[in-house]
């Protein structure tokens, strides 16, 4: 059974442009999106970076489905011309690359999420909408990648108490483990909207702009593990 939008409340018709630039990998991403049964739409293709760039700005999807290694412009540097000129358009880069190198940057260019090839057809569409909700989506082994990046660095612990509810520590621990919205509602016996509204007061009470941010600053100050 595929993904339906009405498990994503709030989400329409998620606009995606493809940018791969083999057009085999392109018509199967296409072919599996499609399988999704509703809620997503393919507006476009693109064969390089340069190209995905231009097509941002003629379409404007909501989502850019991205690979790295593209001729003309690659994968990182397209994400920060898109990021710079529309900022409201979500990244969500699709390689087979897990270079710690290549997820950092592309994380700090402004990416929203980071999966590799070798996902299924279900886990791309379920990431495309994740994204469309404001969500970050990184495969288990790029979160473990980030989380030991920071996790040798960090500053003295500080506990979420000062800052969070106890619910929105829950919120964001759940977050830390990879749990879609969807499922830390059901794990907390509460609706999809208002984990919504936690994750939004978590963002403005630790002054971060992502899941990523979020559990990435939880990490450095020890109440996140």
């Amino acid at each position: 059974m595929g993904i339906g939008a009405e498990e994503f409340p709030g989400v329409g018709t998620a606009r995606v442009l493809i940018a791969d630039d083999h057009p085999m990998m392109r018509a199967g991403l296409r072919e599996r999106l499609a399988k999704a049964d509703q809620g997503i739409e393919v507006v476009g293709e693109a064969s390089d970076g340069q190209e995905a760039y231009e097509l941002a700005g003629r379409l404007r999807p909501d989502i850019v489905l991205l690979d790295i290694a593209m001729p003309n412009l690659n994968g990182i540097e397209a994400t920060r011309k898109i990021k710079a000129d529309w900022p409201e358009i979500a990244i969500l880069i699709l390689t087979a690359y897990d270079d710690e190198q290549y997820v950092h940057a592309l994380i700090d260019a402004g990416a929203a999420g980071y999966l590799l090839k070798t996902a299924e057809g279900t886990a791309i569409a379920d990431a495309v909408l994740r994204t469309c909700q404001g969500e970050t989506v990184l495969s288990q082994a790029i979160t473990e990648k980030l989380v030991k990046r920071i996790a040798g660095g960090g500053e003295g612990p500080k506990h979420p108490s000062d800052s969070l509810s106890e619910r929105e520590g829950e919120v964001l621990a759940l977050a830390a483990q990879g749990a879609s919205n969807k499922l830390i509602a059901e794990r907390l016996e509460v609706s999809v909207r208002t984990v919504h509204a936690h994750m939004r007061n978590i963002f403005a009470k630790l002054d971060v702009a992502s899941r990523t941010e979020a559990v990435m600053l939880g990490v450095r100050q020890g109440w996140l593990s």
